[in-house]
């Protein structure tokens, strides 16, 4: 992690409470992770679609 984004972090747990920036951060990573599921999932769509 960058200095300047551990630095960030550190201010926003300051000042806003760890569960606040706990939140924030499940949010952040399970974004990608929902996006990259919805890439598969259309790409399944598009085999099963295809296959019929």
């Amino acid at each position: 992690m960058e200095e300047t984004a551990s630095n960030a972090l550190v201010t926003l747990l300051g000042n806003h409470g760890f569960p606040v920036v706990l939140a924030m951060y499940l949010l952040i990573r399970f974004e990608k992770k929902i996006s990259d599921l919805s890439v598969a999932i259309q790409k399944l769509s598009n085999v099963i679609t295809n296959n019929k």
